[in-house]
């Protein structure tokens, strides 16, 4: 953006498929960071870069981004190339190159990262109470099927995952995977009865500390024969789910120590009956999984009639936040050695000291919606632009005039993990993307 817009920025054409914003005036920056932020208007803008390295400005940026771009990534012996992801022609593709430029850094595989550490913790437990029984797969490829990641694991036709605001398309067939479940039905086909499958997953999302666009789950699967429940009085069912939170109040023990936990009934289109277990932990009850018993609809599409299975999903950055005291969700991305060098391979909840608190950089933003706005959208812009200089975007005000047009008005915080910014720089970073 500029202090006066002369003319809207060029939407991609991939964008045609995704709600846009509608354009609009200018905005005054303000004297100083902390002074109260200015109100400022939207253009329609969407070029979207990699991620800004704390030291680089707009230009700079934009030079790395396009570098590393360039350069196909290897997944589980998959190449994966720009061009397959982010496919500027294809009108139903709507995966900037912020999301690309994650592929491929696998964090949960690297053993002297808190999410590493976690997954490795929760691997432990399952090798010392199932002695050779459970698969680990970490690095299968992240491009899916609408099939995989919809359809096998039985999310409703009009479901709103489905939908181009929450979720990443390659094309009208292809996702960025939403879960690792979308992974469930061939390793199933495959022949595997105990599984545990871990990597990055992909949803289009809100800014703030707890919320990030790429994140890691772990799926936990356990098949049972006939065989295993008979003689114990209880239906497959009954028994699978007995067993189901049995092993996962097991684990969370292993992970948080002694304690109090409680079930709460739930619902999901994969399960029934349907968990989520909670622990009593820093004074709060904390949502630790979701799981349940598989429905029947999954197993005998993939060849396990009269068997009985549990499927447990976790996300790794929601229990690496609590377990190691880290306040922000893009601290994960950080190469900064102040954060890395706090970490070492099996080592749980060792507590994350801060090595600084930057001071914030504010910008309001307002301008009239229509029907087709959202809010994801307006995220979207805003990382492609800033990348994860961008902690907060928030709505703080909105307005609807006698002819029943309606703005907002969004107060985004830039703050760095690793250095201050200034408000100059802020106001370059926008007038230069929208140059």
């Amino acid at each position: 953006m500029r202090p006066l817009i002369r003319s809207a920025c060029r939407l991609r054409a991939r964008v045609r498929a995704m709600a846009t914003l509608p354009a609009a005036a200018a905005f005054s920056p303000s004297s100083s960071a902390a002074a109260r932020p200015p109100r400022l208007t939207l253009a329609l803008f969407f070029l979207p870069s990699a991620p800004a390295p704390a030291a680089l400005g707009a230009r700079a940026l934009r030079t790395s981004a396009s570098a590393a771009a360039a350069a196909a990534v290897d997944v589980g012996g998959v190449k994966i190339a720009r061009e397959d992801v982010v496919r500027e022609e294809d009108p139903t593709n709507n995966v900037p190159d912020t999301i690309y430029s994650k592929i491929g850094l696998q964090l949960h595989r690297r053993d002297n990262h808190p999410l590493g550490i976690l997954k490795n913790t929760i691997y432990d437990y399952f090798d010392k109470n199932f002695s050779g029984q459970f698969n680990k797969f970490d690095d299968l490829c992240p491009l899916v099927s609408v099939k995989q990641n919809f359809d096998d694991v039985l999310v409703p036709a009009d479901h709103i995952s489905r939908s181009y605001n929450d979720t990443y398309y390659v094309d009208a067939q292809t996702v960025l995977r939403c879960h690792t479940s979308a992974h469930q039905a061939e390793l199933l086909r495959d022949g595997h009865t105990h599984f545990l499958v871990t990597g990055d997953v992909y949803r289009r999302d809100s800014i703030d500390s707890t919320h990030y666009p790429v994140f890691h789950q772990m799926e936990g699967f356990r098949v049972f024969s006939p065989d295993d429940w008979s003689g114990s009085g209880m239906d497959g069912t009954a028994y699978a789910a007995a067993d189901l939170k049995k092993t996962l109040e097991g684990l969370a023990r292993h992970l948080f120590g002694a304690v109090e936990m409680r079930w709460v009934d739930t619902y999901f289109p994969f399960t029934n009956p349907s968990f989520e277990l909670e622990i009593y932990f820093q004074d709060d009850w904390l949502e630790v999984l979701g799981c349940g018993v598989t429905e029947q609809e999954i197993l005998k599409s993939n060849g396990r009639t009269d068997h009985v299975a549990w499927a447990f999903g976790l996300g790794l950055e929601r229990l690496a936040m609590v377990l190691f005291d880290i306040p922000d969700i893009r601290l994960f991305w950080s190469n900064d050695q102040r954060f890395t060098s706090q970490f070492s391979e099996g080592k749980l909840g060792v507590k994350f000291k801060p090595f600084s608190k930057f001071p914030p950089c504010y910008k309001d933003m307002s301008f009239w919606i229509n029907e087709e706005f959202t809010e994801n959208n307006l995220c979207e812009v805003v990382r492609g632009i800033a990348g994860d200089l961008v902690e907060e975007v928030k709505l703080i005000d909105n307005f609807t005039n006698k002819k029943g047009l309606t703005s907002h008005c969004y107060r985004i915080a830039y703050r760095s993990m690793e250095r201050s910014l200034t408000d100059e720089e802020i106001n370059d970073m926008q007038v230069d993307r929208c140059s």
